[in-house]
């Protein structure tokens, strides 16, 4: 079964201080390969590039903002796709990413299969 690892860094004002290495997601990277669970991983651009389109009631596009707009302390910084026997592995390893360290999270979601 596939699923999103969602990855959340800390606050900005803590991941200054806590963030992982280069080298912790490297090594992550690499196990995620060699294990061939990975379908599929990218980190998003800075933050700062980011554009959020709402759409009015008749579907046009009605307010357009630089950045996203969120309640929230937390930063989605990246994702991976892994396909897993099961959510008990796929929670194994987002346990063992780096974004989960130092106040960061990682949401773990499946894949909707429509085709099925």
């Amino acid at each position: 079964m596939k699923y999103m690892l969602l990855i959340h860094s800390a606050a900005t004002d803590q991941a200054a201080a806590c963030e992982s290495s280069f080298e912790d997601w490297q090594v992550y990277d690499k196990a995620v390969k060699e294990a061939g669970i990975l379908v599929d991983a990218h980190s998003l651009a800075d933050l700062t590039t980011a554009t959020t389109v709402r759409v009015d009631p008749s579907g046009e596009r009605a307010i357009t903002t630089d950045g996203p707009f969120a309640e929230t302390r937390e930063v989605l910084g990246g994702y991976y796709v892994i396909d897993v026997p099961d959510l008990d592995v796929a929670l194994d390893w987002a346990a063992r990413c780096p974004g989960a360290r130092d106040g960061g999270s990682v949401v773990v979601r499946p894949i909707a299969d429509f085709g099925a």
